[in-house]
């Protein structure tokens, strides 16, 4: 089973369809037995899905994520936990015995406003974690 992480300075990044980097962690036999940093390289959004499937990933852990991004990873295969914040490895091994606190419902749909000023997923209900950061 491969696991990928939106990563940012060992954390888990807020925002799926802006993270620069996702952590995949190579899982056997409930073990953790290889973690590399993968670039993006500038994909956003939509496209992340077909990366993390191209990766062979079968789970993706994030913080906030949008309804699109959410299909396309539905459609990809890609099992979805999000609302996830806190450290990427420890995160991956709470998945790993079944103690992951996650949010189902969590996502960031902010999508059709105006990124900027004033701006956090708090102002419009983005899910149980995202008051108390900001999704960027």
């Amino acid at each position: 089973m491969k696991i990928a992480v939106t990563y940012e300075n060992g954390e888990v990044f807020q925002h799926f369809g802006h993270t620069a980097q996702f952590k995949l962690y190579e899982v056997e036999d409930g073990k953790i037995v290889n973690a590399e940093v993968v670039d993006t390289n500038g994909s956003g959004h939509g496209a992340l899905a077909g990366l993390l499937s191209s990766l062979n990933a079968d789970v993706l852990i994030c913080g906030g994520i949008g309804g699109g991004a959410q299909m396309a990873l539905a459609q990809a295969g890609i099992k979805l936990f999000g609302g996830v914040n806190g450290n990427a490895d420890e995160a991956v091994e709470a998945f790993l015995v079944n103690s992951l606190n996650y949010a189902p419902e969590a996502k960031c749909d902010h999508h059709d406003h105006h990124h900027g000023e004033g701006h956090t997923c708090g102002d419009h209900g983005c899910g149980s974690n995202c008051g108390s950061h900001g999704c960027h």
